[in-house]
């Protein structure tokens, strides 16, 4: 798989730095999460694919059937190509650590990588994901540390399928955190801090 796999921007960052992919919610794009990201990760290089599926002419990463209901052959075609494209990033940038932040549908898809290849990213910032499928992590998540932020009145993102990822999550090994806020769908300053604070602890490597 190519690294162009994607439409997608990228800002340079230190050459011997992180290297941060970052996904947007459903109906926006590659420039969503730039700044975003940015700001979280100043010394990182920072990669933003634009979901492939147009859901009436919303940009997704996937397809999906309704509300909260997956296209799960769509989902592994899709999970499959992120792979890809990630790989061929990562192997051209040869960054000090891999990070990863998503956002709704781009939470989902990060989340979707990560159970399939686990090895992938040596951190991840989940916001507001919805999964409500039961996950099969290929392999253990055991050393991958993960931020989850949600909210507590999400219509969305039912907070108990997010306490459930949680439980998925940790079962399988990874260091969890979860960073609530009692609003919706939306995100909220805490949540930017807590990304702030668990990307900035994020060793590199040989630190």
């Amino acid at each position: 798989m190519s690294n162009d796999a994607y439409t997608y921007k990228t800002l340079p960052g230190s050459p011997d730095g992180s290297l941060l992919f970052v996904f947007h919610g459903t109906g926006a794009d590659e420039n969503q999460l730039l700044s975003l990201g940015r700001d979280l990760a100043p010394q990182a290089t920072i990669v933003s694919p634009r979901g492939d599926v147009s859901e009436d002419g919303a940009a997704r990463f996937f397809r999906r059937t309704g509300e909260g209901v997956y296209d799960m052959d769509d989902l592994a075609r899709a999970t499959d190509k992120m792979i890809g494209f990630v790989k061929a990033h990562i192997g051209a940038a040869k960054p000090a650590s891999v990070l990863g932040l998503g956002y709704s549908n781009g939470a989902n898809i990060l989340a979707s990588v990560m159970f399939a290849a686990p090895s992938l990213f040596d951190a991840a910032v989940l916001m507001h994901p919805l999964i409500p499928f039961e996950p099969e992590v290929k392999g253990g998540l055991a050393g991958r540390r993960i931020l989850v932020t949600a909210g507590r009145r999400d219509p969305i993102c039912p907070p108990n399928l997010t306490s459930r990822l949680e439980a998925h999550l940790r079962a399988d090994g990874a260091d969890v955190t979860v960073e609530w806020h009692d609003g919706g769908h939306e995100v909220q300053s805490n949540e930017i801090e807590a990304a702030r604070r668990f990307l900035s602890a994020t060793p590199a490597e040989g630190a």
